[in-house]
């Protein structure tokens, strides 16, 4: 049971978003006006009928469906008119930063340009920041059921947009596709000054998110949640201070956990991990980043410090400068004053 407080605390709590995927946000009613938009078939006959096909065994069962979304996505007004209003909820979430994940290949390999998916996306981005006060950074993931060759093409097609792309990531069906795969790819992203982040331990077991440590030097940790079996994993996660960012109602969803008081997001709390709430794909999982805030501090019953001190790991796990950092942090301290928290 979640109380007043609590849900009053978590609604005007600035914060970061560091884990959303943009195609995720894909809303049914959004969904259907593009199919409309651009004469593409869909096997559906309303929103409510994709509510309804959005029931998931696993990862794979969400990707198919999540790729049959993406085909309604054409135009770079489409990119833009996705990508505002994901905006336009994260601010109503009280979000201040957003870094979100992109998939180009998921586009350039149904013959949409590269440029076309990066212009809609960057130019919402842009009003974002300018109308909605969001700031932001924007990570292209190379999906991991491709192969390393393919990555490096998508890759390539980045080098003349780099002013506009701050980092790579790693998606995708995890099992079966270890961080190992890109070893080479992400060493040529680091290279170029990109940020790394991966994908590791939602499905997948610990040993990839050694991998991604190790292997692709990631600077943080999407999901992540394995990496808890491990002891030793878990103490050096903690020692080097890295990120993960967890999504409790895609946990939820995609059966990584059976229930939501089984999400890792207290005991990584309780060991010294610097955890942070995100949505993931909120069009397909049930909720945007605070509906996963208070799902989460519902089910644990997480302390007001508690929260607090995800909001404040957003912003410290984020690619924001020192200086923005600290405005934020400042933030959040004004508004936990003002709550008598």
């Amino acid at each position: 049971m979640l109380s007043s407080s609590i849900d009053s605390l978590i609604a005007r709590l600035p914060k970061a978003e560091l884990h959303l995927h943009i195609e995720g946000s894909l809303e049914p009613e959004m969904l259907f006006a593009l199919a409309a938009r651009n004469g593409v078939n869909i096997p559906f006959a309303s929103a409510e009928d994709v509510r309804a096909a959005y029931s998931f065994s696993n990862l794979q069962d969400f990707l198919d469906i999540y790729y049959q979304g993406m085909s309604v996505l054409i135009t770079e007004q489409d990119f833009y008119d996705l990508t505002w209003a994901y905006l336009e909820r994260a601010a109503a979430d009280s979000v201040r930063h957003v870094e979100i994940f992109f998939d180009p290949q998921g586009h350039t390999e149904r013959g949409v340009a590269f440029e076309t998916v990066l212009g809609g996306i960057t130019r919402a981005l842009a009003d974002g920041a300018a109308r909605l006060g969001i700031s932001h950074r924007l990570i292209m993931c190379f999906l991991r059921h491709l192969s390393e060759d393919e990555a490096f093409a998508t890759l390539d097609q980045a080098l003349p947009h780099l002013d506009r792309i701050d980092g790579v990531g790693l998606d995708s069906s995890e099992v079966g596709h270890p961080p190992a795969k890109f070893a080479r790819v992400f060493a040529k992203a680091r290279d170029l000054g990109l940020h790394v982040v991966a994908h590791a331990g939602e499905e997948g077991p610990p040993e990839y998110v050694y991998q991604a440590l190790d292997l692709l030097k990631v600077e943080r940790i999407d999901h992540g949640n394995r990496a808890l079996e491990d002891p030793a994993l878990t103490a050096r996660i903690a020692a080097e201070g890295l990120t993960l960012t967890v999504c409790p109602l895609s946990n939820l969803r995609l059966c990584v956990i059976g229930d939501m008081a089984q999400s890792p997001v207290k005991r990584m709390l309780e060991q010294g991990l610097k955890a942070t709430v995100n949505a993931d794909d909120p069009a397909y999982f049930g909720g945007y980043i605070n509906d996963n805030f208070r799902a989460v501090a519902g089910a644990l019953g997480l302390s007001a410090g508690e929260i607090i001190e995800l909001a404040r790991n957003s912003f410290t796990g984020s690619f924001l400068p020192a200086d923005a950092i600290a405005a934020h942090l400042a933030e959040i301290d004004r508004v936990v004053a003002e709550a008598g928290q």
